[in-house]
């Protein structure tokens, strides 16, 4: 069984779209989002998959999400189906923290049938030996400090330097302000991460602040020879579930 976010109240987050982030951007894909998470982002964007009522970790919108709502459990068989149903040659996996669900994830990958899959992870949980040798690309996104998460939960050392001997894994950091670069520099130098695979993206959920961020953003990429990426889906679709 697989335990996944909702668009709407027992309606699983499975959808096709363009990857609005990183590497794949603009890609067309499939989509499927998992409910759960083992951090818990001030600023994060799907909150819905982990604030549920109970749930004290803090979040900057103070918003508290029903459970029964919000969650969906499913068979693997019946989201693959889902999954193969919307004509794509490639999945993205994302949450939450879909790595917490490896081995169900593991069988249900097993039953699609030639789709490349790409996994969006917040880096601190290890793949599932049966999912980590079906994945073409994982999306590593280690949490920053102003994130609010404590480092000994956030950035793992020993998965930091998995993942960065591991050339399918492609780094992306959210950034908020100039100063959370010195952390990306830190993280770089002690880890070897490869400047190529090495992705840079604003905090923010519209498409203003976005924009504001990107001005100063894109030169400190440049600067560095690191990867810039927008949020192409903000822009596209706004802050919206299914997009």
């Amino acid at each position: 069984m697989l335990t996944l976010a909702t668009t709407n109240p027992g309606e699983p987050e499975i959808f096709a779209s363009l990857q609005g982030e990183g590497a794949s951007v603009g890609r067309p894909v499939a989509f499927v989002r998992l409910s759960r998470c083992n951090l818990a982002c001030t600023w994060c964007d799907t909150a819905y998959t982990w604030r549920f009522e109970g749930d004290n970790r803090s979040h900057r919108d103070d918003l508290v999400f029903e459970r029964s709502a919000n969650q969906v459990t499913l068979e693997e068989a019946d989201v693959a189906a889902r999954i193969m149903a919307l004509g794509q040659d490639r999945l993205v996996i994302t949450g939450g923290e879909p790595l917490l669900q490896g081995a169900a994830l593991a069988r249900m990958v097993a039953l699609l049938d030639g789709m490349s899959i790409e996994v969006e992870t917040n880096g601190s949980v290890a793949p599932h030996p049966a999912l980590d040798s079906q994945v073409a690309q994982y999306n590593v996104s280690p949490k920053l400090a102003h994130s609010g998460n404590p480092g000994e939960l956030a950035l793992v050392v020993d998965r930091l330097a998995a993942w960065a001997r591991d050339p399918r894994a492609v780094f992306k950091f959210v950034v908020a302000a100039p100063g959370d670069l010195a952390e990306v520099e830190a993280l770089q130098q002690a880890h070897a991460i490869p400047s190529e695979r090495l992705y840079l993206m604003g905090e923010g959920t519209d498409s203003a602040t976005l924009r504001e961020r990107a001005r100063w953003l894109s030169g400190e990429c440049l600067a560095r020879g690191w990867r810039f990426t927008d949020r192409l889906h903000i822009h596209l679709y706004g802050d919206t579930r299914g997009t």
